[in-house]
């Protein structure tokens, strides 16, 4: 696999997200918005991309299993999963809905047939949570609840950011057994029994 430029950031493909996803409500302006979003997979291999993703989760899965088993009486389990490039094929599948990203919703559906609940934290902006939740159910997951950035949230540290989601998370009474993500800012802060990271690439993924 060859990763060409390393000119792709998190924040700027988050921000060619909304502004496609808000093209939707505008066809006349979405392959503009398109194209900007999707040069990313121009620089990294999809098929080398979803093999570093399943190897990630093939040590989830049994995890989840065995957590999921030994689920203590009321015990309420979550998982909280990050959305582009790991919930989501964002940067491979600029389309709408986006896919999903295969070997994450294959853990995810063996959790959610198990009664986990699943949570999703993303630096989104708020103004396309609703494209968002929309996509996240049409590719098959149960959205127990969906955190987006306000304007607010915007001029935070990304990593302070989603740790206190996760903290909100746990102040409702779940326990998080999982939290998967593809940077070091969706994981770090605690707040969860176990983290499972996927592949960016050094960022180039956002």
């Amino acid at each position: 696999m060859q990763i060409r430029r390393p000119w792709l950031r998190r924040a700027s493909v988050t921000a060619a997200s909304a502004a496609a996803l808000v093209a939707m409500a505008a066809p006349a302006d979405a392959t503009t918005a398109t194209r900007a979003a999707t040069a990313a997979a121009a620089d990294v291999d999809y098929g080398t991309w979803q093999k570093d993703c399943q190897a990630v989760m093939d040590q989830a899965l049994p995890y989840l299993k065995q957590r999921i088993a030994a689920t203590k009486p009321g015990e309420k389990q979550a998982i909280v999963l990050d959305i582009d490039n790991t919930a989501l094929e964002t940067d491979f599948g600029f389309s709408y809905p986006q896919p999903a990203n295969k070997p994450v919703l294959e853990a995810a559906r063996y959790a959610q047939e198990r009664g986990v609940a699943l949570f999703f934290v993303t630096a989104r902006p708020d103004i396309i949570a609703s494209f968002t939740q929309h996509n996240l159910k049409q590719t098959g997951y149960q959205v127990s609840g969906l955190y987006v950035r306000n304007f607010i949230d915007l001029f935070k540290n990304v990593a302070d950011y989603k740790t206190a989601q996760r903290v909100d998370i746990e102040r409702k009474g779940y326990t998080i057994i999982a939290n998967i993500g593809n940077s070091a800012t969706d994981l770090s802060g605690g707040h969860a029994e176990k983290t499972f990271k996927l592949p960016d690439y050094g960022g180039q993924l956002s």
